[in-house]
């Protein structure tokens, strides 16, 4: 089974919540405190295995998450950060974010690897909040949450040459005679509804992979037909062999079906327009694709268009040999990696950014009679803080003065017992005197 495309859910691991501890042995009198921080969480993260041909895997699972930081010790130790949870993703697969569809990474190359839910931090422990005022703290923070969300895998088949062309042309028939390929094989269209793989021999040591693409109509590039299911396989291939039925057996011009595909390559890609292309003449053992192919040559003379032209027959397997010559001959005057859209080496950088500026703006805006605050950097805030202290407590409100959450708060008209909302906690606004 070939799958080309999968929903997961991935999460990084919590960290690990600090430790509220004091030093309590025989010859250290008052010895303060000693909790000791939390780990941090597990990182998910994606790592390219050329063995790998498929999506197969993430139809049986789709929850990865990653495990949690170890809670902070006494004597100061430090929790023990969580394992990093690697999954494995075929070469060519290209990882977007489900809600905003944005590409986060774009993975080509073998051991590749890039952070796609990034593990929380562990929470500080009370030896972190001790100070000349308050030399025995029993503040000591929970561990933050670890990033989540649903993200889209697409897979680019990785393949050197791809067979393109108006269904029923015979790509599907020219892959299974040159390589031990067996696709599904019908005289109707869109027989091929998923890319299929095989590995050519040329007969002179060298080979290649080839793909047989899903078959191509008009308005493809806006998604008609197979659309793009089609149009991003293409995109990964180096050599493009444009299969065209020269008998005209489905009623069509061969030459307006040449010039329609390479349109609708264009207008998906400008770069496709630029990709090497031969042209594989089919079904030449049909009477008269001779004159079709004379007129097709003449067409192309008359456009002061260059593609090598060879004249073949899937069926009869005449021609076939020197087609696979020529493209062995161009594949090797190519770049090994495929040439792919434009992307910022999005894979060699960090895709997320978990510790944003904790001095960001926040919005305050009515709900009804409540008055509701948002920031990231104070939600996070409220994760990290235990509430079941008294300290902690007021250490909240302390950063909240100081951020000038309170001063906004009463200018918008908050006055005592006012409902205020953060995140998910609600709390009452209490008026200092």
């Amino acid at each position: 089974m070939f799958v080309d495309k999968a929903k997961i859910y991935v999460k990084g691991g919590d960290g690990g919540d600090g430790l509220v501890a004091f030093i309590r042995e025989k010859y250290v009198p008052e010895g303060g405190p000693g909790g000791g921080d939390g780990g941090d969480g597990g990182d998910v993260i994606f790592r390219v295995d050329e063995g790998l041909r498929t999506l197969v895997d993430f139809r049986y699972q789709k929850h990865f998450k990653a495990d949690r930081g170890e809670k902070g010790r006494n004597k100061s130790r430090h929790g023990a950060n969580a394992d990093d949870m690697v999954v494995r993703v075929p070469p060519g697969t290209v990882v977007l974010d489900d809600d905003s569809q944005e590409i986060i990474a774009d993975l080509t190359r073998h051991g590749q690897e890039v952070i796609i839910a990034k593990g929380g931090r562990g929470g500080r422990g009370n030896t972190r909040f001790a100070t000349a005022n308050n030399t025995a703290p029993e503040i000591a923070e929970n561990g933050e949450e670890g990033q989540e969300r649903w993200v889209v895998l697409e897979l680019k088949v990785m393949a050197d040459v791809g067979l393109v062309g108006f269904p029923s042309v015979g790509k599907s028939t020219l892959l299974s005679v040159v390589s031990g390929a067996k696709p599904k094989i019908g005289a109707y269209h869109f027989t091929t509804l998923t890319p299929n793989l095989g590995v050519v021999e040329v007969g002179d040591g060298r080979s290649f992979v080839m793909a047989d693409l899903p078959g191509l109509i008009e308005g493809a590039h806006e998604g008609v037909g197979l659309g793009h299911e089609f149009l991003r396989h293409v995109e990964r291939t180096r050599v493009i062999v444009h299969v065209v039925d020269m008998a005209g057996t489905e009623g069509r011009d061969p030459f307006d079906d040449w010039l329609k595909i390479n349109e609708e390559l264009k207008l998906y890609n400008a770069k496709l327009e630029d990709r090497p292309q031969l042209i594989a003449a089919n079904k030449m053992d049909i009477p008269d694709a001779e004159v079709y192919l004379e007129s097709f040559k003449e067409q192309l003379a008359a456009r002061d268009l260059e593609h090598p032209i060879f004249p073949i027959s899937a069926v009869t397997k005449s021609g076939i040999q020197e087609l696979l010559y020529k493209a062995a001959d161009l594949l090797e005057t190519i770049p090994e990696l495929p040439m792919v859209e434009d992307l910022v080496e999005l894979s060699e950088r960090k895709v997320y950014r978990l510790d944003a500026d904790e001095d960001e703006d926040f919005v305050i805006h009515r709900d009804n009679e409540a008055y509701v605050v948002e920031s990231p950097s104070i939600e996070r805030l409220i994760k990290r803080t235990n509430f079941s202290t008294q300290e902690s407590v007021l250490r909240f409100a302390r950063i909240l003065r100081k951020k000038g959450v309170d001063k906004a708060l009463r200018q918008r008209g908050a006055k005592d017992g006012t409902t205020v909302r953060i995140g998910d906690f609600e709390f009452e606004f209490v008026e200092q005197e």
